[in-house]
This record gives structure tokens, sequence and C-alpha cells, in this order.
């Protein structure tokens, strides 16, 4: 990967941008709607958001601001955990949608596996959503769709009745958490992995492996974390609101990680603190 806007392919084909701009916790309004703007600014070409972030529509705003055309830009959008269900998902992309002001989306996820919501009937509720997602696919209103959080059981459960495997799961990767038996299944059926909160929710900033590393490339602590999410085959969704920080997470495709180092990073164990068990989440 040299630049932003170089892609990965999922299994389908699409091409998605290798570094995504995160808007988890970007408050609706302006600040969302302001941050979108500086990372298209700064060379973002995709967008990552969710119905639960509650900021679609800050983000359509952006986009349209930003003048580019819609197929040279890459957004996706997450369904909402009480929404899970075939009529019910249908019924949260149109309102998705409508927030964005788009016509299609080119990601839709399902953002969590088993919401308290439905957690004696989740096995079901997915098959629901998937069977919409698939529908959706198929007409076109989607170009490729995927899972966030999602362990290895839970596609397996989904793969039962799926005609379309995942293409892309979007999990927690950040250092010392790689989630090795979600990457080893993920890699076994083709299913691209995304790194969000790949910069810990900040607490990376505080580990003085990571600030001697930092010191060591010359770069900031973030940019070795987002350039370590690429040495490691992932896709990094770094978030920020400063537009010198966004900019600054750009700037990552000049410098290599050594073998050693890329090591270190994975091994430096819960120094971003734990990752949230999907089936005993209270959300």
């Amino acid at each position: 990967m040299k630049s932003l806007i170089d892609t990965y392919e999922l299994h389908n084909g699409v091409k998605i941008p290798c570094v995504g701009f995160g808007t988890w916790q970007a408050t609706d309004g302006e600040e969302a709607t302001t941050s979108v703007r500086e990372a298209i600014k700064a060379g973002y070409r995709h967008i990552d958001t969710a119905a639960a972030y509650g900021n679609e529509e800050s983000i359509g705003i952006a986009v349209k601001e930003s003048g580019l055309k819609r197929e040279d830009i890459f957004i996706t959008s997450k369904l909402q955990n009480p929404a899970h269900g075939y009529e019910a998902t249908m019924s949260a992309f149109e309102e998705s949608m409508k927030k964005l002001d788009m016509d299609y989306l080119d990601l839709y996820l399902i953002h969590w596996p088993n919401p308290i919501k439905f957690r004696d009937c989740w096995e079901e509720a997915n098959a629901g959503t998937w069977k919409a997602f698939e529908e959706l696919y198929e007409a076109g209103r989607i170009k490729a769709i995927g899972v966030s959080n999602f362990m290895p059981h839970h596609i397996d459960e989904l793969l039962k009745t799926a005609k379309i495997v995942p293409m892309v799961n979007q999990i927690r990767l950040c250092p010392g958490e790689t989630q090795p038996i979600v990457a080893a299944y993920c890699e076994k059926h083709n299913i691209l992995l995304e790194a969000y909160s790949p910069l810990g929710t900040g607490r990376i900033f505080e580990v003085e492996e990571m600030k001697g590393l930092a010191e060591k490339y010359n770069k900031s602590v973030a940019q070795i974390c987002i350039r370590w999410c690429l040495e490691m085959g992932y896709l990094p969704l770094p978030k920020s609101v400063h537009p010198t920080r966004i900019k600054e997470n750009t700037e990552v495709f000049d410098f290599e990680l050594s073998k050693e180092d890329i090591e270190l990073i994975a091994n430096l164990k819960e120094c971003c603190g734990p990752t949230r068990d999907p089936d005993t989440t209270n959300f």
C-alpha cells in the first residue's frame, strides 16, 4: 500500500480504499461534518459511520459539500442493534439512506451479532437480517455486505442459511489486540478484517514502548499504529476531529516497520484494555 487510495479487493471484486476515516464519537452536527470535510480534504476516500453513531446525516452533508462524485468515495454504515430481523433491517436501511441522502451504500455491516434485545434468538434474527442484506446487495443498493464484532461461531451460524459469505468483518484490532482466532477464521473464508479503534481509543498514547517506536521512526504514535495495521493486513479506521491529526494520520506510506517491531506491537497485551465480548454486551 502506497497511498490512501490504494485498495484491498473484497471477494466479490469490490475495491475498498486501504485506510478509512472513522466517525465513532464524532458528534452529529458541525463536529462530524467538519471532521469528514477535513478528512476528504486530506485525501480520505473511505468514510465509516453507523446508525448507532447518530451522525449519518452529518456525514452525508459533508460528502455532498465535497463536490466529489458519489462513485469516488466509499461509504460504510452499519445496522443498529434494535433493528435485527428481515423487516426491521429493510426499514433501518431505508432510514440510513434517507439520512445519508444517498442512493446506495458501498458497504453495510451488521454492527453486533448478539444484541441484548435478541439474546434468546440471535441466530434467527441474524438470518433474517442477512436475507435482507443479500436482497439489497443483489438489487444493487449495497455494493458489499459484511459484519462487525462477529466471532467464528456467529459467522458459522450465519452461513447455515446465507447464500453469500460476508466480505468484511470489522472488529477491534489495535496494539496488543490481534484477535488471532477470529483473524485466522476470516483469512480462511477470505473475509477482510477492518480495524476499528486502531489507536486503542487513546490509551496507546501512554504506552512507553509505543513512545519509543515513535521516536525511533520519527513518527507519531498514531502513525505507528496505523502503519502497523497495514503491515498486519488490516484495514484501519482511525478517527479524529482535529484537522492537524486528521492530516497526520494519512502520512503513513513513507516508512515500514521492522518485523521485530511489528511483533513487539502485537505482543503489547491489553495495553489498550480488554475487548468487549459480543455475547455479553448490555446493548
